[in-house]
C-alpha cells in the first residue's frame, strides 16, 4: 500500500517571494514601490482631508468675519490654562470611528481584493470633493467620513494582500504610511499657502489616482499560490488555497491576541498622549506660541513615526509588548509635566515625543513583520486584516479618555514654571 502524502504548502518566510522574481529584479522594485506608494495614498487623503475638514468648516460655516471667528476660537477656554472648550480627542472620535467600524467587520467578509480597492479609491475621490465643494455642513462631515472608509478598508485590505508578497512587502507598506504623515502636512500647508483650502483639496484629486495607478498597472500581481497534493495513486492535484468560512476566521482570534494586545495598547498610549495631552502642555516667553508648539509636537511625532516605520529593513524587534510598556511610561510623563509644568525646557518635550514616534512606528511594522514570519501561511492572510484593528481600537479608546483627562486637568490650577 502506498503511504499518503501530506499537502505541501509554502511559507512567506520560506523567501517565496523573492524565488518568484530572481528571473526580473524589477519586478520585485516594482512591487516594493507599488506597497510605498499605496501605503502613503491610503493614509494622506486620512489625514489631510480631516485636516482641512476644520478649516473649511471654519471657513464657510463659521462667522464672516475671519479673525473674530478665530478669536472666538482661541479663547473658548476653561480658565487661565488655556484650554479648549472642547478636547481635540472630540476630533478624534470623529476622525476615527469609521474607519474603526470598517476593520471590525471587513476581515471577516469575503477577500475581493480589486472591488475593495475601486471601492477605496471612489470614496477617496467622494471624500476630497465633499469636503470641498459641499456647500452643507453635513455633506463636509460625510466627506470626512468616505475618507476614514477609505483609509480603514485599505489598511485592512493590502496588509491582508501583502501575504503573497513576502515580509519585504510589510516594510515598504509601513514606510509609506508613515510617509503620508509628514508629505501629507507639508503639501497641504505648502497648497495653502497659494490657494484656497477648497482648491487645494481639489489639487490633491491626484492622491486617489495615483493609488489606482500603483494598484492595477505598477504591482505585478501573483497568481493565486497552489498547493501540491499527491492522492493514493500517487498523482499530483494542484489545488487553491482553502478560503476561511467567516466561524473559522473568528477562530483565528485567540491566538492573535499576543499581536492585537500590544499594539492596541501602544497605539492607546500615544494618541491619549497626542490628542489628550499635547494641548495641555505649554512653555511662556518662548520664540513658539501655544498653537505653533502643538503644530510642531506633531510634526516631530510624525517624523519619528516615518523613522521607525521604515526600519524593518534594517532592525526588527519582536516584543512589542516592550514598546507597549515604554509608552505607558511616556504617559505617565507627558500627564504629570500637563498638571506640575516641570520640565524646564521645551526641548525635553521635543525630544520624548520624538521617542514616542518611534514607539509607536516601531510597534506598527514589527507587529505585522512577526506575523508575516511565524503565523502559517494558510492563516496569514486573515490574520493580518484582524490585527489592523487593533491600532483603530486603541485610537478610538484614547479619544474617549482624552476628552475626560482634558475635562480634569483643565480643572486644576495652572502651576507656575
Amino acid at each position: 500500500m502506498m503511504d499518503v502524502k501530506k499537502a505541501i504548502t509554502s511559507h512567506p518566510n520560506d523567501n517565496e517571494f523573492n524565488n518568484m522574481d530572481s528571473s526580473s529584479t524589477g519586478k520585485r522594485w516594482r512591487n516594493l514601490l507599488a506597497f510605498w506608494m499605496l501605503g502613503l495614498c491610503n493614509n494622506y487623503g486620512y489625514v489631510v482631508v480631516l485636516t482641512a475638514a476644520h478649516d473649511i468648516l471654519v471657513s464657510k460655516f463659521g462667522s464672516n468675519d475671519h479673525d473674530k471667528t478665530n478669536s472666538s476660537i482661541t479663547n473658548t477656554t476653561i480658565d487661565s490654562r488655556g484650554c479648549n472648550a472642547v478636547s481635540t480627542g472630540a476630533i478624534l472620535l470623529a476622525d476615527i470611528v469609521p474607519c474603526l467600524l470598517v476593520k471590525l467587520m471587513v476581515p471577516f467578509l469575503p477577500f475581493f481584493v480589486h472591488i475593495r480597492m475601486a471601492t477605496c479609491v471612489l470614496c477617496s475621490i467622494a471624500g476630497f470633493l465633499a469636503v470641498s465643494l459641499g456647500e452643507s455642513q453635513w455633506i463636509t462631515v460625510f466627506g470626512v467620513i468616505l475618507t476614514s472608509i477609505s483609509s480603514g478598508l485599505g489598511e485592512v485590505s493590502i496588509v491582508s494582500y501583502s501575504h503573497k508578497f513576502g515580509k519585504e512587502s510589510i516594510a515598504s507598506w509601513s514606510s509609506g504610511t508613515g510617509g503620508a504623515g509628514i508629505i501629507g502636512a507639508f503639501s497641504y500647508t505648502g497648497l495653502t499657502m497659494i490657494m484656497s483650502s477648497e482648491n487645494a483639496l481639489l489639487a490633491m484629486l491626484i492622491v486617489p489616482v495615483i493609488q489606482a495607478i500603483a494598484f492595477w498597472l505598477l504591482m505585478v500581481h501573483p497568481e493565486e499560490r497552489p498547493i501540491v497534493k499527491y492522492g493514493i495513486d500517487s498523482q499530483e492535484e494542484i489545488v487553491k488555497m482553502p478560503k476561511k468560512s467567516i466561524p473559522e476566521k473568528f477562530q483565528l482570534l485567540p491566538k492573535l491576541l499576543v499581536y492585537l494586545i500590544p499594539l492596541t495598547l501602544v497605539y492607546f498610549f500615544e494618541y491619549f498622549i497626542n490628542m489628550g495631552l499635547y494641548e495641555l502642555i505649554q512653555f511662556d516667553g518662548i520664540w513658539l506660541s501655544h498653537s505653533e508648539q502643538y503644530r510642531w509636537l506633531q510634526v516631530d511625532y510624525q517624523i519619528g513615526v516615518f523613522i521607525s516605520r521604515s526600519s524593518a529593513t534594517f532592525i526588527t524587534f519582536k516584543k512589542v509588548w516592550l514598546m507597549a510598556i515604554l509608552q505607558g511610561l511616556n504617559v505617565i510623563l507627558f500627564s504629570t509635566e500637563a498638571i506640575f509644568f516641570f520640565i524646564p525646557n521645551i526641548w525635553i518635550i521635543f525630544v520624548v515625543t520624538f521617542w514616542e514616534g518611534l514607539l509607536g512606528g516601531g510597534a506598527y511594522v514589527n507587529t505585522f513583520y512577526s506575523m508575516v514570519q511565524t503565523i502559517p501561511a494558510e492563516d496569514l492572510k486573515d490574520s493580518l486584516g484582524i490585527v489592523t484593528m487593533a491600532d483603530s481600537l486603541g485610537i478610538t479608546l484614547a479619544g474617549w479618555t482624552a476628552m475626560e483627562a482634558h475635562s480634569a486637568i483643565c480643572k486644576l490650577p495652572r502651576p507656575i514654571r
